[in-house]
């Protein structure tokens, strides 16, 4: 089997999920494969996510749902009530998703119901806190999906306990396809380090933007002190890009944020990548971040309390510190005397190749339910 006869759906609605898939994107346009790109809206500006479509060279979505900000229930139950006349009209033969979202957990509900195959990537990862709206996707997700693509075998074991390994290929992560793919462009392109006056190596870079995080007053406002406490003791600048829902409960909680912290718009993913490479220590609370910064020799702490990436941690480049701001200093502070030398425990950059070569042979062949337990890598 060449390529299928029917598209394949692919759904997304955030940054990460644009570039976490757009290496496998451009696999399929390699192989001549029909497809179609479904937007569903959930980041809406285009400094969020149209300007992404063109630096990651990507083809423009081929529908998008205009869904916006909602609340949760209402946020995914309007994806739905969009995309399930388009999946119906479309008739796609295999429908796939990524990580974690409303938008992923409205493409896979509905091609659960529409009866259409679909694969999940970035499956198996788990930070056991139901508390997250992430981790109840993510679990909703990987039971719904006929195949699921592990980025590593600690989420392939994951799976495994909850008895879902019998249709897993383990991959790689994407990110690091799309990271090898663009950390070079962004080194000759992004003129950002030169814009905010920045050294490499001389300044912190700082993101939140988690729910849990941002909409708790005295949680926001203990991982700023942290931060900026951390920023102060070294003698470095403390760059945060930060996102317009963080900004508005800034505004609206009335936090000061303090110096040496400095607020920038949201930055496009080759100048965020750009300001990654070359950062001192980055601390987040975003999933994707701590990967990236595993990638590139970046040391980083994790202002939760948990991580579903736990391999970033095992090798070194991760330390989970809580929100607490002595945490924070004190694990910043034991990052930024390590030696960034660990192994990237997220793949080689083809997982791409491996999640299209699966898809090609879940199609080809069918299901493999009847099959007993076993691991299963391309």
């Amino acid at each position: 089997m060449t390529r299928p006869q029917n598209p394949i759906m692919i759904v997304l609605g955030t940054r990460p999920e644009i570039i976490k898939l757009s290496p496998v994107v451009r696999e399929f346009e390699d192989r001549d494969w029909p497809y179609t790109l479904v937007h569903t809206g959930q980041h809406y500006s285009d400094s969020l996510d149209g300007v992404f479509f063109d630096q990651l060279a990507i083809s423009e979505p081929d529908h998008h749902l205009g869904v916006g900000s909602r609340p949760h229930g209402h946020q995914t139950g309007e994806m739905m009530i969009r995309l399930e006349p388009l999946v119906h009209s479309v008739d796609p033969s295999f429908l796939l998703v990524q990580g974690d979202t409303n938008s992923a957990l409205a493409g896979s509900l509905v091609a659960a119901k529409a009866d259409v195959p679909q694969g999940h990537v970035e499956a198996g990862l788990r930070s056991d806190d139901r508390r997250m709206p992430e981790e109840v996707n993510r679990v909703l997700i990987d039971h719904a999906a006929e195949v699921l693509f592990p980025p590593t075998d600690e989420a392939r074991a994951r799976l495994a306990r909850e008895d879902l390994d019998q249709r897993c290929f383990v991959t790689g992560n994407t990110i690091v396809d799309a990271v090898r793919q663009n950390e070079l462009v962004a080194a000759e392109k992004s003129a950002m380090l030169d814009e905010l006056g920045l050294t490499p190596g001389e300044y912190v870079l700082f993101t939140a933007h988690r729910e849990e995080n941002v909409d708790a007053a005295d949680r926001f406002a203990d991982i700023l002190t942290g931060v900026a406490e951390f920023a102060e003791r070294t003698g470095l600048e403390c760059i945060y890009p930060v996102h317009p829902r963080a900004r508005e409960q800034l505004v609206s909680k009335n936090l000061t944020v303090p110096d040496p912290v400095t607020l920038v718009d949201p930055l496009d993913y080759l100048d965020f990548l750009a300001l990654e490479s070359d950062a001192a220590i980055v601390f987040t609370d975003s999933g994707g971040v701590q990967e990236e910064t595993c990638i590139l020799q970046v040391p980083c702490v994790t202002v939760r309390e948990n991580t579903e990436r736990p391999e970033s941690v095992e090798v070194g480049a991760n330390v989970v510190a809580g929100t607490s701001p002595g945490g924070i200093v004190a694990a910043g502070r034991a990052q930024l005397e390590a030696t960034p030398e660990w192994p990237c425990p997220f793949g080689d950059g083809n997982a791409a190749e491996r999640i299209v070569d699966a898809i090609a042979e879940y199609l080809l062949e069918g299901p493999r339910r009847e099959e007993s337990p076993q691991e299963r890598t391309v």
